[in-house]
């Protein structure tokens, strides 16, 4: 399926709740979104929901989710510990021609790491910075350091198989060619499902990359729908006026398993409209959710 070409995918599932399929579908219409996906799954597998979860999206910084899985999966190898460094540079290769680009700090979302250039950072601090203030120097990095093509494979082995991790950011020969990164919401559910699961990694790293999703500090999507002690573990990623996307572990108070949500938008021009979508789906999934545990509903498909 062609990236971004159609103007809004509604494609659902069955569902064992009508009313949350009709609920959501009603909000999404009511915002201007050329394309956008939605991926809900009870991690007790009681029900389920996918709206538009197999449509292509740009992945932005959703990508640095199967990086991180691929870094912890080598940690449980033994190819590398999270107190090895490497130093900061900001010279990197263009996947077309190999031609050298460097990013721009003013298109990323964190400046600290520029103040580093030429010192060496452990691959630990990386990892923070790549997923909770999304740096994308960290990112290109640490991608220098497994591989894209690794990190893909892996996340096809864990079944988010149309997922596609081609490349660093920023590599604007690359995406002048249309080698993007890019996936569908289906692809980062099946990811936070595998970590949440204990298959991405092993038992340690699966709790070490919750903690670290954990801590993200761009909430404005999904956290923003849940009621105060809810705990949140995910990742962003946007492209201004392109792309808004958050993919998340949902733990209610008292869930020990909890649910995954993962809301993907396209062509939503201000970012207060994009943000608020994503945040009243995660509050209509909530909502839908705790009903149907009141009432001991249970059941559905995916």
């Amino acid at each position: 399926m062609p990236l971004l070409t159609i103007s809004l995918l509604l494609i659902a599932t069955q569902t064992s709740d009508s009313t949350l399929q009709t609920r959501v579908e009603a909000r999404i219409a009511k915002t201007p979104a050329r394309a956008v996906g939605v991926y809900y799954r009870d991690l007790a597998d009681r029900d389920s929901l996918t709206v538009g979860a197999a449509a292509r999206f740009h992945a932005a910084s959703t990508m640095k989710l199967p990086v991180m899985i691929q870094l912890f999966r080598d940690r449980d190898a033994g190819r590398l510990s999270l107190d090895d460094s490497l130093t900061v540079t900001n010279t990197f290769r263009s996947i077309v021609d190999s031609s050298p680009y460097q990013l721009d700090l003013t298109d990323d979302s964190d400046s600290s790491l520029y103040k580093r250039l030429g010192q060496r950072v452990s691959i630990r601090d990386l990892i923070e910075l790549m997923e909770t203030v999304s740096s994308n120097l960290a990112t290109n990095l640490l991608i220098a350091k497994v591989g894209a093509q690794r990190a893909n494979a892996t996340a096809h082995l864990l079944g988010a198989d149309s997922i596609l991790v081609l490349r660093g950011v920023e590599d604007g020969k690359a995406y002048r060619a249309g080698l993007n990164n890019t996936t569908t919401a289906r692809d980062l559910g099946i990811l936070l499902a595998a970590i949440a699961n204990v298959r991405a990694a092993s038992g340690g790293s699966c709790r070490d990359m919750l903690d670290i999703l954990g801590r993200q500090q761009f909430n404005e999507g999904i956290p923003a729908g849940l009621p105060p002690g809810t705990r949140v573990h995910h990742k962003t990623g946007w492209i201004e006026k392109v792309v808004y996307h958050d993919a998340a572990l949902v733990q209610p108070p008292g869930d020990s398993r909890g649910y995954v949500l993962v809301v993907l938008t396209a062509g939503i021009q201000k970012n207060d409209d994009a943000y608020a979508l994503v945040r009243d789906l995660s509050r209509i999934v909530y909502e839908s959710r705790t009903r149907d545990q009141s009432t001991g509903r249970t059941g559905g498909s995916q």
